[in-house]
């Protein structure tokens, strides 16, 4: 695998998909992402086993391929590099990628992509919400979600209900409830589509979707 790509492209999709990084795994692959070039393009896919992102940017292939590197790692070597800057990644033996930039030259170790936990293909047909919309209802109660509670899973997400014109947003710790409402036109939804299960505890991720995204969109598959 031998590709290159601008600096600032690759450096938004890293900042992405960190949100998601496993910083203290006891399983290693998935402190990982992984990279798979085709044709004028890389894809970028990092998972916590709860959460998953795919996201990729243009890129010059000279080779096809994909392997997995260390997340934290790759991302601060091309933090540091000049913002007008390209990079080219390569390959070696061993799943070692050299990166180089200018007269910049690092190797990054990584694993085999074939311990990378398989993510299932997300569905074709969603529910398409206005980016800013559901920003601020997260932000509206970002407060009542807990991380700490283990045996309460549930309570580390939001609850989004959805219906035909109106969106809610429900969380609690356990001690203190947030529900936020915003009226969404042209929300069309069939009268069996209009509570959907609890969502995982993405809500991190979401933020980090809604802010780095350029269109002012989220989806809800």
């Amino acid at each position: 695998m031998e590709f290159t790509v601008k600096r600032n492209d690759l450096l938004g999709e890293l900042n992405l998909v960190q949100g998601v990084i496993e910083k203290k795994s006891t399983i290693p692959i998935l402190s990982n992402i992984l990279l798979e070039t085709a044709a004028g393009s890389l894809a970028i896919t990092a998972t916590d086993l709860d959460v998953s992102i795919r996201c990729g940017c243009a890129a010059s292939v000279r080779e096809e391929g994909s392997s997995t590197v260390s997340a934290r790692r790759f991302f601060d070597i091309v933090r540091l590099l000049p913002g007008d800057s390209e990079l080219c990644c390569t390959l070696l033996d061993n799943d070692w990628m050299r990166v180089k930039s200018g007269g910049s030259e690092y190797k990054v170790v990584g694993l085999p992509k074939e311990n990378f936990p398989t993510v299932p293909q997300a569905p074709a047909a969603g529910i398409q919400l206005p980016g800013s919309a559901l920003r601020i209802m997260i932000q509206r109660t970002a407060f009542a979600i807990t991380s700490e509670e283990e045996s309460r899973y549930s309570l580390n997400g939001a609850l989004l209900l959805l219906s035909p014109g109106l969106a809610r947003m429900v969380a609690t710790d356990g001690h203190r409830l947030a529900v936020v409402s915003k009226a969404l036109e042209g929300l069309a939804l069939d009268p069996e589509d209009a509570v959907p299960p609890a969502h995982p505890p993405l809500i991190g991720a979401l933020m980090v979707v809604l802010a780095i995204g350029a269109e002012d969109a989220g989806r809800s598959g």
